[in-house]
């Protein structure tokens, strides 16, 4: 969200209420939101803080330049990685709240004490913890996949719309690569009948240029397909990512339905907004004094398939009537 879009949001008719909540509390928050891209500040607001979340926190009474105060980091500027956990915990934030495995894994390495709020795909899969239930430690979250089982769908909906033998490229850092996420992305490949190509990246924080020899990549080796995965930097950049998925003309099934309001073909896609009102359900109860550990991830559990039918004609795509009738949503 813009500065000044959230300034019109608190200062409106509907914000009052809370902010006279939030001046009845005499304590001043502070939290931390830690983005593992290399965003400038206005793609940070958009992407991090989003309008539900702080919607969400204003309505359980928290109002930034109130009683909340908000300290914002990105690897904009090229700060090394390390660098930017040392400061944003030298801050001394109540909570830290941030987006990806890694950046989870790397803050949790970094810091014992403080509290850390994060988004993230299978957190057993990726070693963060190893119950969703009591994670334990000081780190809890939300979980924008539902396992395996997620990319066992996405590649079937793809196999649906493609030709059989195509190979199909799927992004990835060489963490995902050589990680348990990884290596069940491939299985739930596998157990599809879909032959999967991995296409990493080599520069990580992953900026455009990196897209655009990964998609070149894609060309030479004569991909038919193309699945994106769900990382912080790929929801980023998923305007520029569907730009080159349409400039290669060929059918990608993505992980959220914002994909497709960029012009993406096809999502099967958990609810975000619904993912960002429990994290800021997850941030109240940690400043009010639960212990992190003790505070379960928060896992999607409702799916959507959403399908964009211009984008399909467009790619000379044919999207089967038995498809579209399984479909939540379908853009004409």
């Amino acid at each position: 969200m813009r500065r000044r879009e959230f300034i019109a949001l608190i200062g409106s008719a509907t914000a009052w209420p809370f902010a006279g909540r939030a001046q009845q509390l005499s304590k001043v928050h502070h939290i931390a939101i830690v983005h593992p891209t290399r965003m400038n500040p206005t793609q940070m607001m958009m992407e991090l803080e989003s309008r539900v979340f702080f919607t969400e926190l204003q309505r359980l009474g928290y109002v930034e330049g109130i009683n909340l105060t908000v300290d914002r980091f990105s690897l904009e500027g090229q700060i090394d990685f390390k660098e930017l956990i040392r400061e944003a915990i030298r801050r001394g934030p109540e909570v830290i709240l941030t987006v990806g495995s890694d950046m989870a894994a790397a803050l949790q390495e970094a810091t014992k004490s403080i509290p850390i709020v994060a988004a993230v795909a299978d957190p057993i899969a990726t070693g963060l913890t190893v119950s969703i239930s009591r994670p334990g430690g000081n780190l809890t979250g939300v979980v924008i996949d539902a396992g395996v089982n997620v990319w066992e769908k996405r590649f079937e909906v793809l196999r649906e719309i493609t030709p059989a033998g195509l190979r199909v490229a799927f992004l990835a850092t060489p963490d995902v690569r050589e990680g348990p996420y990884g290596r069940a992305v491939r299985q739930a490949a596998d157990r599809v009948g879909i032959s999967l190509t991995l296409i990493t990246y080599d520069n990580v924080p992953v900026q455009e240029a990196e897209y655009r020899r990964a998609f070149s990549a894609m060309r030479e080796a004569g991909i038919g397909a193309i699945a994106i995965p769900d990382e912080p930097a790929d929801f980023a950049y998923r305007k520029l990512i569907v730009e080159l998925v349409q400039d290669l003309r060929l059918p990608a099934v993505y992980p959220f339905r914002e994909f497709i309001d960029e012009g993406g073909l096809m999502a099967y896609s958990p609810n975000l907004p619904e993912l960002s009102r429990h994290a800021a359900h997850q941030v109240d109860q940690i400043l009010k004094g639960v212990n992190p550990g003790d505070i379960p991830f928060f896992q999607a559990t409702k799916f959507e398939l959403i399908i964009n039918l211009k984008t399909a004609k467009a790619l000379g795509v044919t999207v089967p009537p038995s498809l579209l009738a399984r479909a939540d949503e379908v853009l004409e």
